[in-house]
């Protein structure tokens, strides 16, 4: 009897563990971050906006469609043509009654070349627009060496929202002498998810403004929504129903969400991975993860950039695509300009949009915010544009590396890596 009770047990057990492996990725990814409290709703649309003209003139469009709140939550406004157009178009709406409110982190602002400066600030608050700058770095100028808000968020009357990798400045449409094109990418939600943004936009403006701003009207419900004419529609089937949920990472509080997301994502993959990163500098824990996804025989590819707009943090990300692809990663180096997109995709099931880097910033530091979108068309639709970028791209081979790199540069890219933890 003892050995016939084994027994079932045993087949009982390898039930379980067959049933584990048959899980999908995109279920398993779901499960793990509701356990982490993620919510997911069902009643999404997303529409993806390729390039910064389509999403600037997307979103201007919306937001000259408001009738009862704009909030704004970025990481910078570049003082220049389009931040201009943007404020003019917001005192219009202010003008007409619109609640108009516009968030910028401190450090974000006085590390970019066309910051806002006082003078800039009371001209946009005198002319209706509520602004105000997240922890403004003050002598002896160490607080923003951690905690900085690098969100991209804007909410139109509490019914539709926008989100991705994009502050505000005339380069995604115009690029840079230093760089060359500036390629990123945003996204425009409809949907309940909307409602989360919203809690998150809220929560830190209060914080910030010390105001307490709440109430129904800064929500999306059933019963007020009105129709946005003239925006790029959402053209999947899924439109409507699209499973969205929102990672948002702060510090103290939510500290670990965006490294659970990419580690289990990884981790979970069966078929592909594709990863497009700006700033690709990683900690053990994800690099472990794709060597391991190549080990079993996930088809890893991975797309940065041949430029960037910092120094050492590329060495870095050389250094570390180089090791994936003797690993047996097919990677991908950007020529035409700096592919500043934060995105991956899994096996063609589940994808992300957002503004989270793969570095120690945006994974251990920084406040953050992803969309993670379960819908095979919007992850189709993103792996089309990965597919036109590597027509713009190398691949990396090993006779290429030693060309693309030469030993001084292979030795910093080295030394970059050991201070992957603090850049």
């Amino acid at each position: 009897m003892r050995l016939k009770t084994l027994l079932i047990c045993l087949i009982a057990c390898l039930g379980i563990v067959g049933e584990a492996s048959a899980q999908t990725s995109d279920s398993l990814i779901v499960s793990r971050l509701r356990k982490e409290g993620i919510s997911f709703s069902h009643d999404n649309s997303v529409t993806l906006l390729m390039s910064g003209q389509e999403k600037f003139d997307d979103m201007f469009s919306a937001i000259r469609q408001a009738r009862s709140s704009i909030h704004l939550e970025y990481f910078n406004f570049r003082n220049d043509s389009i931040a201009s157009l943007l404020f003019d178009i917001l005192a219009e709406k202010a003008k007409e009654g619109v609640e108009v409110r516009a968030l910028f982190d401190g450090f974000g602002n006085d590390s970019n070349n066309r910051p806002l400066r006082k003078r800039h600030l009371n001209d946009i608050r005198s002319r209706g627009i509520e602004i105000y700058e997240f922890d403004p770095v003050r002598f002896p100028w160490v607080n923003h060496v951690w905690h900085r808000d690098h969100r991209k968020i804007v909410i139109i009357d509490g019914q539709i929202a926008y989100t991705g990798g994009m502050n505000v400045a005339d380069y995604y449409i115009k690029g840079t002498k230093q760089v060359g094109e500036w390629r990123d990418m945003h996204c425009r939600i409809e949907g309940s998810e909307v409602n989360t943004l919203q809690d998150i936009f809220l929560r830190i403006w209060n914080k910030t403004a010390k105001q307490n701003i709440h109430g129904d009207k800064y929500y999306r419900n059933k019963h007020g929504l009105h129709h946005f004419e003239g925006l790029k529609p959402d053209t999947c089937n899924t439109a409507g129903h699209k499973m969205v949920g929102i990672i948002n990472r702060e510090p103290h509080t939510t500290n670990k969400i965006i490294r659970t997301f990419y580690n289990n994502a990884i981790n979970n993959a069966k078929d592909s991975i594709k990863i497009v990163n700006p700033y690709f500098t990683l900690n053990h824990k994800l690099k472990k993860a794709l060597k391991q996804a190549i080990k079993r025989g996930v088809k890893v590819e991975i797309m940065v950039s041949a430029h960037s707009d910092i120094p050492l943090t590329p060495d870095c990300v050389f250094y570390n695509v180089h090791k994936l692809m003797k690993r047996g990663a097919h990677i991908y180096i950007y020529e035409p300009g700096f592919h500043h997109t934060k995105i991956i995709m899994v096996d063609g099931r589940f994808c992300t949009v957002g503004s989270a880097n793969l570095n120690s910033r945006s994974l251990s530091f920084d406040y953050e915010e992803n969309a993670i979108i379960i819908d095979p068309c919007t992850t189709a639709q993103l792996s089309k544009m990965f597919e036109r970028d590597k027509n713009r791209s190398f691949k990396l081979t090993q006779q290429r590396w030693l060309k693309f790199r030469t030993p001084w540069q292979r030795f910093v890219g080295w030394f970059a890596h050991l201070l992957a933890p603090v850049i």
